[in-house]
């Protein structure tokens, strides 16, 4: 019986040894395969952002027929930080400030999200759900939640448990 051990390498790739027989020409084989691999994740995150884009354009219209994805993940961040400056929103969306500002604007207007007095500054304002937007937001949530856990239903605890562990390390990558 053989038994296989990465035993070291150089440049990051790995040199596998064969007990009986000795180094097997792991650099060679572990590098078309994790490129293999690699080639893999890329083609299934690409399928899976579009598809997320897809479902993200539905969902928005689900909340209001005039709202565009951008404006829907604008309230998403908005409901799960709570009371943002402008400012705020800008920054964690890397988006200049005339783009946030005419977001914000159209949410306003779709009475999705208002605008209430900063406590740390009377001059100030942030934004917050409206009660529309809340009661909108968890609706579709709701409807989300639904579908997924009947998508889910064939996959066994433990392979839901490893999904959220392996989406959790790429996220924290990005």
């Amino acid at each position: 019986m053989w038994c296989r051990r990465i035993v070291g390498g150089a440049g990051g790739r790995a040199v596998i040894e064969d007990e009986a027989r000795g180094p097997i020409g792991g650099v060679r084989e572990e590098g078309v395969d994790r490129r293999t691999a690699a080639e893999s994740v890329e083609r299934e995150l690409v399928m899976m952002f579009r598809r997320a884009r897809n479902l993200s354009t539905a969902v928005a219209a689900h909340v209001h027929p005039d709202l565009d994805p951008a404006s829907y993940s604008l309230l998403l961040m908005v409901d799960d930080a709570g009371p943002l400056r402008g400012m705020d929103v800008a920054d964690r969306t890397g988006l200049d400030k005339s783009t946030v500002s005419r977001q914000i604007a159209t949410l306003v207007d779709l009475d999705l999200l208002e605008r209430v007095p900063d406590p740390d500054d009377g001059r100030a304002r942030r934004i917050q759900l409206s009660d529309l937007g809340r009661e909108r937001l968890a609706q579709v949530r709701e409807e989300r939640r639904k579908h997924l856990h009947g998508q889910f239903a064939s996959w066994t605890t433990q392979d839901l448990k490893e999904l959220a562990r392996l989406l959790g390390k790429l996220n924290a990558m990005m």
